[in-house]
């Protein structure tokens, strides 16, 4: 009876060629999304390798090995705590749009395929690695490495989480209260606010919490305090822009021509990021500087991660441009407040806000719509509420559990000797 079903379900697709090319064609597809999400995961996995460059770089030498572990527990600690909480709450089916109440360690899935449901979380763990390691560059080079793991592990299982159930929770099972706002939903298609503005805002209250490095500030007058390696900075900015091609065209989680758009608005918006950078320091200055410009690149495509998918070319030129010139500006004014080691909250929370503005006023087709403007305006608010006030109270509970910062001759010596009985170059006297 069974091969007689075959035969005959065999010569009925034969006698419809059209039918079955069509179900050859959607199975195909269905493939390719599964391989094109796979593999923008690993794009992005490997961006913690730029960010490990770049904190690397910005920062002093006696310090780096502490930066390659932190970096690496990030993704490793902070990975296994976004699979057992941070994804349910996220991604889970939602209560009053707030907060996801399944899927823990992917027990419950929905209706979902098991296959789907490991490629989207694969997906989205690296980019809650990601809002974890843009804070260890903010505190670099005077944190308790225990008490930034503390941290790491809490934004990717609950902060970074229950923002994101707001923004992204209808990509799975959830619904968050942020994509209905009056009939409208904030733009933010792979995370100016949702990753780099919470990850930001979190940098910004460990900053202010830890406090500023020994030196950092000789009677109210910032200091500056030279990173070490220019070039390993250089290496990790090329590597986070090649990362950033997964990062934004892999959110689409299809393997269609939309990419080709995300691709070349996340090209440019890097591209104009640097050049206004670099432009705005060679005419305030009378010299091109270098590592502002490197922060340009990060800046332009920070604040092009909302609008990739609906802006114009055109537009993602003037919102890398704008974010270029902005992350010079802010990192002036920031530090001589805050000691951000590496200009995180610059980089990612101030251009991670304007980006997801800008996402809103140059919407194509429906430029300038003042309501689509004030979603907008609700979501940085409510990233910057929810993130600085949240991370801010974290901060000051570990360093009740464990001091948050290490003592000044200890970070005179540096953390690599001090938390990790280690030299990162043992052959050269580390500054």
């Amino acid at each position: 009876m069974k091969r007689t079903l075959t035969t005959a379900l065999t010569i009925l697709l034969g006698t419809f060629p059209l039918f079955a090319q069509e179900a050859d064609a959607a199975t195909v597809q269905e493939n390719l999304n599964y391989v094109w999400t796979i593999i923008a995961a690993c794009m992005v996995f490997f961006m913690q390798a730029g960010f490990t460059l770049v904190e690397t770089g910005f920062t002093r030498a006696k310090n780096a090995l502490n930066i390659v572990m932190k970096n690496v527990m990030d993704v490793s600690a902070g990975g296994l705590a976004f699979f057992f909480i941070g994804f349910g709450l996220m991604f889970g089916t939602t209560a009053g749009g707030w907060i996801g109440t399944d899927g823990f360690a992917l027990i419950e899935i929905g209706d979902h395929p098991a296959e789907w449901s490991w490629t989207f979380f694969f997906f989205q763990a690296v980019f809650a690695a990601t809002a974890a390691t843009i804070v260890s560059g903010s505190v670099a080079e005077r944190t308790s490495f225990k008490a930034y793991l503390i941290f790491s592990i809490i934004i990717t299982a609950f902060i970074y989480p229950v923002f994101g159930s707001w923004a992204w929770g209808s990509l799975f099972n959830g619904s968050g209260w942020l994509e209905n706002v009056g009939g409208l939903y904030l733009i933010d298609f792979a995370g100016s606010t949702v990753v780099h503005s919470v990850g930001g805002w979190a940098a910004l209250a460990g900053a202010l919490v830890v406090g500023p490095r020994v030196g950092k500030y000789i009677d109210n007058v910032p200091q500056e305090i030279k990173g070490h390696s220019l070039p390993l900075a250089a290496l990790g900015v090329f590597i986070l822009w090649l990362g950033w091609f997964g990062f934004n065209a892999g959110s689409t989680t299809t393997g269609d021509a939309s990419i080709a758009l995300i691709a070349i608005n996340t090209f440019l918006a890097a591209a104009a990021g640097a050049t206004a950078a670099m432009l705005i320091t060679w005419f305030t200055t009378g010299k091109p500087d270098g590592a502002v410009t490197l922060n340009g690149v990060l800046a332009g495509l920070v604040g092009i991660t909302a609008g990739c998918a609906n802006l114009t070319p055109v537009f993602a030129i003037v919102t890398g441009a704008l974010a270029g010139i902005l992350v010079h500006y802010s990192m002036k004014f920031l530090e001589k407040h805050v000691d951000d080691a590496v200009g995180a909250v610059s980089v990612h929370g101030v251009c991670g806000a304007w980006g997801t503005l800008a996402a809103g006023m140059f919407n194509t087709g429906d430029l300038f719509n003042l309501e689509q403007i004030g979603v907008q305006m609700i979501g940085i608010g409510a990233a910057f509420v929810w993130a600085f006030g949240v991370s801010y109270l974290v901060f000051k509970l570990i360093d009740v559990v464990t001091p948050l910062r290490v003592s000044e001759d200890l970070e005179e010596k540096g953390l690599d000797i001090m938390e990790h009985d280690a030299e990162s170059y043992p052959e050269f006297i580390p500054s």
